[in-house]
């Protein structure tokens, strides 16, 4: 069976890590392991997070911020469905 090669949409503007990680849910603890790919999107997801649920100000969470996060989300659950499901969902 192959299996398909992630590459990052033209969109993502973060870092490209060469290796992966373990990663644990933060409200669950349910660990899953994550390659390059997925961990660079997977932290992109979890700064737009917290940009997100801190904002104080309106101009923190940005129009473009908020359209980065949804992305990001779409993106993992289209490549990676069980991951999103143990770590984002």
């Amino acid at each position: 069976m192959k299996t398909k090669k992630q590459k990052l949409p033209k969109w993502f503007k973060g870092e490209l890590y060469e290796e992966g990680a373990t990663v644990q849910n933060r409200f669950s603890g349910e660990k899953y392991e994550l390659n390059n790919v997925e961990l660079s999107m997977y932290d992109m997801i979890l700064g737009a997070t917290v940009v997100v649920e801190m904002s104080e100000y309106p101009f923190m969470a940005t129009d473009e911020v908020v359209s980065q996060l949804r992305r990001g989300l779409d993106w993992f659950r289209s490549n990676n469905p069980d991951a999103y499901m143990a770590l984002l969902d």
